[in-house]
């Protein structure tokens, strides 16, 4: 892993007003939920909203020349922009987990079946999973976040080859997944969220969770069941920041205990899509058979 562990962006006047006030969380009651969501997504996927390009590109910095797509029909068409692929490559060995998407990044050990995670918002895995029996899986095992900004990619991929099934919509709210809101709620068991469970060569039953969050409601997955190769596009989010979730088994994967510690300290780390974070542990699985491709953008 590179770069510097950060603190959590500084929230804003207009999310204090939300969360912190009286009048901010009835307004809150009404823009969480989906209906909210659906209009603001109508108007992002229509022409009107191509004005809001260039001023986002502009105060969020980014380079429109790591991108293939430069003529944009709408603001959702350039919020997921396609990256060029020598910018994300993959790690050669395949036992290595890289991080399926651009993000800040934090760690947590899931104990008797519950995660502690920033700003002290605890969630159990019965909770997440809406009673799905997957969740005794990750008893004891790991809890990757990985928390995308809105200057983030926004697109993400399989982090290991393997078969999969049908991908499981979970219906809820949509808070923002900024601090200031996981101080005040379990977001994550709040929001709408959608998962897959995969059987993978190197890391096992692993599942990967999508998380929706304020104004964004859409999450694109491309392939119910199917097998899937290391690497290829799994989907997008549209409109906004949001998180992706890896739950991996106990035993599974070697993670650096400095990634767990400054977790607790409240800082995350920024990765981007293919960057190696850890190693398939004690539990080699024949790879025969499955696909083992690079990004497939």
């Amino acid at each position: 892993m590179s770069g510097g562990w950060i603190s959590p962006e500084k929230d804003g006047a207009s999310l204090r007003f939300l969360y912190h006030t009286r009048p901010g969380r009835l307004l809150l009651k009404l823009l969480s939920g989906r209906a909210p969501s659906r209009l603001a997504g109508r108007f992002m996927d229509s022409r009107l909203s191509r004005p809001l390009i260039g001023p986002f590109v502009k105060k969020t910095g980014i380079s429109l020349e790591e991108y293939l797509d430069r003529d944009f029909s709408c603001f959702n068409d350039f919020f997921c922009r396609r990256i060029r692929p020598e910018l994300r490559p993959l790690p050669e060995d395949p036992a290595l987990l890289f991080a399926p998407c651009d993000g800040r990044l934090s760690a947590w050990r899931i104990e008797e079946g519950t995660v502690l995670d920033l700003k002290h918002s605890r969630y159990t895995l019965d909770e997440l999973f809406a009673g799905d029996e997957i969740a005794a899986r990750y008893r004891d095992g790991v809890c990757l976040v990985f928390r995308l900004c809105v200057e983030n990619y926004h697109r993400y991929c399989y982090p290991d080859s393997g078969s999969k099934g049908g991908n499981v919509f979970i219906p809820g709210e949509l808070h923002t997944v900024r601090p200031i809101a996981l101080a005040a709620l379990p977001v994550y068991i709040r929001n709408c969220r959608e998962y897959t469970v995969m059987e993978t060569a190197h890391f096992g039953t692993l599942t990967q969770m999508e998380i929706g969050a304020l104004l964004v409601g859409r999450i694109k997955n491309r392939m119910e069941a199917g097998v899937f190769a290391r690497g290829e596009e799994k989907g997008m989010f549209l409109y906004g920041g949001s998180t992706v979730l890896l739950l991996l088994e106990k035993g599974r994967v070697e993670l650096p205990e400095e990634l767990f510690l400054q977790s607790a300290r409240g800082l995350e780390l920024p990765v981007k899509m293919g960057e190696a974070i850890g190693r398939a542990a004690a539990f080699p699985q024949e790879a025969a058979g499955l696909p083992d491709a690079g990004p497939q953008m």
